[in-house]
């Protein structure tokens, strides 16, 4: 059942850090595209891991990251009042690179098959 609530409050975390970067922050440097692609929230609620997905370079992602443990305060006391938990969880926010890891994975699936093709 536990498992089930901790679903459902990384899905409610998930929506509102999207809706907050689209509409609240307000910093230059996370304006670019951005995408929660996912949050895993301990089971006491107690920490929450931000999974983000950063499009452009490595120092623009870097920048971006930065911009965002600046604004971790700012973002949860918002989730705090969104969210109906006893205790506002701690926000850590990570790089998601599985889009990129998988665009890499079709690439080389890509040449291959061109090799494939021209033996």
């Amino acid at each position: 059942m536990s498992q089930q609530r901790a679903h459902r409050v990384a899905e409610e975390i998930k929506r509102e850090i999207s809706s907050i970067l689209r509409d609240e922050v307000k910093d230059p440097r996370v304006s670019g595209m951005i995408s929660v692609t996912g949050v895993d929230v301990t089971r006491d609620f107690s920490h929450a891991k931000v999974y983000l997905s950063i499009f452009g370079s490595d120092e623009e992602q870097q920048g971006t990251l930065a911009a965002l443990e600046k604004a971790t305060g700012f973002i949860r006391s918002l989730i705090g009042r969104r969210v109906r938990l006893r205790h506002t969880p701690e926000i850590t926010f990570h790089l998601d690179r599985s889009i990129a890891y998988g665009a890499h994975i079709n690439e080389v699936l890509r040449k291959m098959k061109k090799d494939d093709d021209g033996e």
